[in-house]
């Protein structure tokens, strides 16, 4: 008779309660309900002395966490830019965990090492990347950033003799990001974590499109020719999706020989659909790009992309060697291309969600994403009281909401269109983040779920009218 697993309880209740989120999202309000107060009573306890059977930890974790689960993994969430799971993918990364491979090297994680090599080929062919190009599994954009910008500075300065991974930052050459004022904090993250400090970066003016213009950039290069450069560029900003016109854009900053860093967290992925991919005309260009797996692939966190077109600069910004490590030359060593060595086997859930969906599918999820976006925001936007401030071109957009006393001013409307997100979320029906963009508060609309349909999208516009409805004429 075969024993009991000491597993098998646990498992087995994390199923039953994951299956019973996961089939309720529908139903379910998509915003938390619980107060900071009511999780911290709950889940703030004094630590037991005694130890408790798994399966009670699993019940109770998910009791005392009720109302405070955000359901972004469904199709009603529409804030920031954040996307729920595939079923391949979740599944893949519920295995990642029982499997629990260290995804350093080749010789303590072999079958995660050989999925990675996979997924790098196939992710820069779906997205349009030359072939040669190296590639890292990291946790999201933001290492995707570091991992590609310390290939960039490795790259600059080695140009003029310095040995950054060596010597340091004292005493080397100084380095400048030039980017559109539309760049994304993640960047100026990474330039702390780099030693590179957030003075480098330099937002530069854009038009009314949100994009960098080319003599806006040649100005900027010109004024300091000797100077080491990134050029950071945009594949889909972080609040209208705008695109920078890479094929003007990359081949002049390479006249001034300037590195080309693409930051397309989300928007590199249209090049994975013939509809959308005119946006990204050129981009293949650039020596570097970053983009997440945890948005637009739909993979569960943490995931994200960083490719770089010098292979030398991004090894040698990465790969460390020592006599206790194991290196196989048969093999690419993931520790040799990412910043972290011991690191969850990230591949497996990427893998899946791509073989999931196939080239196709991909193509279908940007299309029908980019779809659900523009019907949402047009349907708000003609609603009493609402204004389109940005018409999707992918899968972001704008509208606000105007206050309708007399002689209203620009920071009621502000304040108003803060209201109407804030009355949408407690509704339950859907939920919605706001940005300011070029001085307004505005509604800001990311579709990003494999689940939203056009049911979703109706339930959403109804929820803001009823918001409008509630709020409209409120002293």
């Amino acid at each position: 008779m075969t024993e009991a697993s000491p597993f098998r309880p646990a498992l087995e209740h994390a199923l039953k309660h994951a299956l019973q989120y996961l089939e309720n999202l529908k139903h379910s309000p998509v915003a938390a309900s619980a107060s900071a107060q009511n999780l911290r009573e709950r889940l703030c306890k004094p630590l037991n002395f005694d130890g408790l059977a798994p399966e009670k930890v699993i019940d109770e974790l998910v009791a005392d966490t009720a109302g405070g689960i955000m359901g972004n993994a469904g199709g009603r969430f529409y804030g920031w830019v954040i996307s729920g799971s595939l079923p391949a993918a979740l599944a893949a990364d519920w295995l990642t965990s029982a499997w629990d491979q260290n995804a350093a090297s080749y010789s303590c994680g072999p079958a995660e090492a050989i999925v990675e090599e996979a997924c790098g080929t196939w992710l820069k062919d779906l997205l349009g990347l030359p072939a040669q190009a190296s590639f890292a599994l990291t946790s999201g954009c933001q290492m995707a950033h570091v991992t590609a910008l310390a290939a960039a500075r490795n790259a600059l300065l080695t140009r003029c003799g310095w040995q950054v991974e060596r010597d340091g930052l004292f005493g080397a050459p100084p380095i400048r990001i030039l980017s559109s004022d539309q760049f994304h904090g993640s960047i100026t993250r990474a330039t702390r974590l780099l030693g590179m400090g957030t003075q480098v970066v330099v937002g530069l003016p854009t038009n009314h499109a949100g994009q960098l213009e080319t003599a806006t950039l040649e100005r900027a290069l010109q004024e300091a020719p000797d100077v080491r450069t990134i050029v950071l560029l945009q594949a889909g900003d972080l609040n209208i999706g705008a695109y920078d016109s890479f094929a003007e854009l990359i081949p002049l900053a390479h006249r001034y020989g300037a590195w080309v860093h693409v930051d397309g967290a989300f928007g590199l992925w249209a090049n994975a659909s013939p509809r959308y991919r005119h946006f990204l005309v050129g981009v293949e260009q650039a020596d570097s790009w970053a983009t997440d797996g945890h948005k637009w692939l739909n993979v569960p966190y943490d995931s994200g992309f960083a490719f770089v077109a010098h292979p030398d600069s991004h090894r040698e910004a990465m790969s460390y060697e020592a006599s206790y490590i194991t290196h196989n030359d048969e093999v690419r060593e993931q520790k040799d291309w990412n910043p972290e060595w011991s690191r969850r086997g990230r591949g497996f859930a990427a893998y899946a969600a791509l073989r999931q969906l196939g080239r196709q599918g991909v193509a279908t999820l940007i299309d029908a994403c980019c779809e659900s976006a523009h019907d949402l925001v047009m349907g708000i936007a003609a609603l009493p009281g609402a204004e389109l401030i940005w018409e999707p071109g992918v899968n972001q957009g704008l509208v606000r909401f105007l206050d309708p006393h007399p002689n209203a001013k620009q920071s009621d409307h502000d304040n108003y269109t803060d209201a109407i997100a804030e009355a949408v979320a407690k509704g339950g029906e859907a939920f919605f983040s706001n940005t300011t963009w070029r001085g307004m508060r505005c509604m800001r609309v990311s579709v990003c779920s494999w689940q939203t349909d056009s049911q979703d999208v109706a339930r959403a516009i109804a929820a803001v009218a009823r918001a409008l409805e509630q709020i409209g004429w409120r002293d």
